[in-house]
């Protein structure tokens, strides 16, 4: 398995970023993939999470309204569209698929929402 972000970078409060995973060595299309992040001293926590076929979606609370996840199962990607970011925010985003009692991790890529 092999979980690979890009897309992060420095954005401005109220800007956006669009982070992409290319997926490999599973069945992606046939996997619900999701999306985590870990801010410096804080635990690693959900953000958003979507079906196989992509019609079903979850977000955290925090960020409701302003992410939006999408996958292209033909390019085995999977996107994270952050608009109106905050700084709380800023955190190492990781792209995550679950492969029955294991989790697969990407290295991840950093965020940092900041004037």
């Amino acid at each position: 398995v092999q979980l690979v972000e890009s897309g992060g970078g420095l954005v401005q409060p109220g800007g956006s970023l669009r982070l992409s995973c290319a997926a490999s060595g599973f069945p992606f299309s046939t996997s619900a993939m999701s999306w985590y992040r870990q801010a410096p001293g804080k635990e690693r926590e959900l953000v958003a999470s979507i079906s196989s076929a992509g019609g079903g979606t979850n977000f955290a609370d925090s960020v409701k309204g302003r992410f939006t996840i999408s996958r292209d199962n033909a390019k085995n990607t999977v996107y994270l569209q952050m608009n109106s970011l905050k700084p709380e925010d800023t955190a190492v985003y990781y792209c995550n698929v679950r492969r029955g009692i294991r989790n697969y991790w990407g290295q991840g890529t950093q965020v940092t929402v900041s004037s």
